[in-house]
Parts: C-alpha cells; sequence; structure tokens
C-alpha cells in the first residue's frame, strides 16, 4: 500500500458531480492498493497514520498527531499512486490491484481507520469520478510504502 497524506485546514470530494464530502482540519489520505496488500499492511499503515506527529503543539512545533488534535480524515482511493513511467510517454498501471482485491482492502482501510481514530472516517467511492478540493496546510505532504517499511 502507497499513501500520500497531506495535511488540510480543510477538504471535500465531490462525487460523480453531485455528492459532496468534507472534513476541516485533518489529514487527506490518498490510498494506492497493490495485489499483494494485506491486512496486515493496513495495521502497521492505520497506526502510522493516526500517530503520525505532523500538526503544531503550543510552540508551533509539529509535535502532535491527527488523534491528539481530534482531527478529521478522508481517505480516497487513488490506483494512480502505483503509475509505473520508466518506459515511455503513458503510465502503466499493471502493479495497482483489481477491484475484486482493492475494494475489500480498502473498505477494511477505512473501518480501521475509524476505529484506531476514535472517529467516523469520511470517504470517496470506489471507482467513482471524483474532484477533490483542499487546502494543504503548511504545505505538509507526506508519503508512506508499506514496502519500505523497515
Amino acid at each position: 500500500m502507497k499513501v500520500v497524506i497531506q495535511r488540510v485546514s480543510r477538504a471535500s470530494v465531490t462525487i460523480n458531480g453531485k455528492e459532496t464530502r468534507s472534513i476541516q482540519k485533518g489529514l487527506m489520505v490518498l490510498l494506492g492498493i497493490v495485489h499483494d496488500d494485506e491486512m496486515e499492511d493496513i495495521d502497521w499503515l492505520v497506526k502510522k497514520i493516526v500517530n503520525l506527529r505532523i500538526f503544531d503543539d503550543d510552540q508551533g512545533i509539529m509535535n502532535c498527531s491527527v488523534k491528539d488534535i481530534n482531527g478529521d480524515v478522508m481517505v480516497v482511493s487513488q490506483f494512480t499512486l502505483h503509475a509505473r513511467t520508466k518506459k515511455g510517454n503513458r503510465p502503466s498501471y499493471v502493479d495497482a490491484a483489481a477491484p475484486e482485491i482493492s475494494i475489500p482492502l480498502y473498505e477494511a482501510f477505512k473501518a480501521s481507520m475509524a476505529e484506531v481514530l476514535g472517529k467516523p472516517v469520511v470517504s470517496g467511492e470506489f471507482g467513482a469520478s471524483m474532484a477533490i478540493d483542499l487546502v494543504n496546510d503548511g504545505p505538509v505532504t507526506i508519503i508512506i510504502d508499506t514496502k519500505n517499511k523497515r
């Protein structure tokens, strides 16, 4: 699994041009899943994200987690995070997991995130056409790949 995490002051996702879901201060998490990802990856990644100290404390030092500040989290599926771009100019997405693998893992990731965070998680809709609007606070953007956890 690979994620791009952005610290945001607000974020929203519009799904199929109609329904909009939003969060206030917290994290936008773009999640890419590959064919060999499993529950162990979810457990490790969710704990890492929820406890990442990237929010300012009273002294303006990044020393607080999203959980510490009672922040919101939005999760959006993003198969393009696994694009191969070495050859040619058209990215290849062969590493991205097929829907029968990625949908259950995406749903499990959201459920685990909500449980560890202790509050509901806002999300996009798997496979839908989505428009994301966000204000990256800092800017702070972090990339984590479970294949590099050691």
